[in-house]
């Protein structure tokens, strides 16, 4: 079933009990995917692939502006960047444990041979192909980091 489906099958149920919450974070779900789907070149389609890494654009966005409102001491934008985070990631694949990502990390190294930080450009091609949906980019870059320069 596609995302655009699963999406818009949530939203009747959020509607019917008047959830804000939710329907903020599925609205602006469906937001991006007609946006994508309207792209030149599209065709009126996306596949899965370009689902999850717009909604990992979406986590990510808020997760930015859910940084600068809690600089800002705004805990009520905060909170709505918080529950939008909630339901976009429900719909993302379960993330990594730091400890599942360290252990993949370190198979990568050990398969691509890497000793030094300077191979970090070899393994971090390779980790963010097999990882991608299942971790953010930039916490792959700083375990990278982290494991080659033990």
């Amino acid at each position: 079933m596609s995302l655009e489906i699963q999406v818009m099958s949530v939203m009747k149920d959020a509607m019917k009990a008047k959830d804000e919450a939710l329907l903020r974070g599925l609205r602006a779900i469906k937001a991006e995917i007609i946006k994508a789907k309207t792209e030149p070149g599209a065709n009126g389609q996306i596949n899965e692939e370009q689902e999850q890494k717009l909604l990992q654009k979406l986590v990510k966005q808020r997760r930015d502006s859910l940084e600068i409102y809690q600089q800002q001491n705004r805990a009520d934008l905060a909170q709505k960047e918080l529950e939008e985070i909630a339901v976009i990631e429900k719909f993302l694949p379960k993330q990594l444990t730091q400890e599942e990502l360290e252990a993949a990390i370190a198979a990568i190294i050990t398969e691509t041979g890497a000793t030094a930080i300077s191979d970090l450009g070899k393994v971090m091609g390779v980790a963010s192909k097999q990882l991608a949906g299942k971790a953010e980019g930039k916490t792959i870059a700083a375990t990278v980091k982290a494991l080659l320069s033990k």
